[in-house]
């Protein structure tokens, strides 16, 4: 059977070769800036969690076990996630919303994202408050459950499933305001 790139790479991380972390770097870390900056807004802040994930990289990388294709990249992955999330927990100003008001939105009807860019979903996401965005995040593309992100988060479960609802409906109330304003724009 032969043996796959990231299989290879991965060898290659295991024996700490030079290269093989400045290939890895080359290869990831677009996408991971891209999961960082989900959860965190300020460029330099989204710069040292990333600089602290390939520390944490290169001194466990040990504790790495290839499982397949893919298996590196959520390695790595869910760490750029646990370091931005201790981040977030260290950080004195980030708190969970609970003060905030918002329209309710009726859960009927999924807001239809084929007409909005990832970049201007990314851009709606990241300018929700702390709390919102850093359980919408979990929730959604970590497929955290309330129970998970609550342990995660030092929360109460109900209060990690009120935050994400606020995020949603938040997040609808966004998309139906840019295309709002998208439709006035070409009339």
């Amino acid at each position: 059977m032969e043996e796959t790139k990231e299989q290879d790479l991965a060898k290659r991380l295991l024996s700490k070769e030079e290269s093989a972390w400045k290939e890895l770097f080359g290869a990831y870390s677009g996408t991971l800036t891209y999961v960082c900056s989900r959860y965190i807004v300020s460029k330099d802040d989204v710069h040292d969690v990333l600089q602290n994930s390939f520390i944490k990289m290169f001194r466990s990388i040990e504790s790495f076990e290839y499982r397949g294709s893919g298996s590196l990249k959520a390695w790595i992955t869910r760490i750029v996630v646990n370091e931005s999330l201790k981040h977030i927990r260290q950080n004195p100003d980030f708190k969970m919303v609970t003060d905030f008001e918002i329209p309710d939105v009726p859960d009927e009807e999924e807001p239809d994202l084929n007409e909005i860019s990832q970049a201007a979903i990314m851009k709606m996401i990241r300018a929700l408050p702390d709390g919102y965005r850093t359980v919408f995040n979990l929730y959604v593309f970590e497929n955290k459950s309330h129970k998970e992100i609550a342990v995660l988060l030092g929360i109460a479960e109900n209060s990690s499933a009120s935050q994400f609802h606020r995020a949603k409906a938040m997040l609808a109330q966004k998309i139906k305001e840019y295309k709002m304003l998208k439709t006035a724009h070409y009339e």
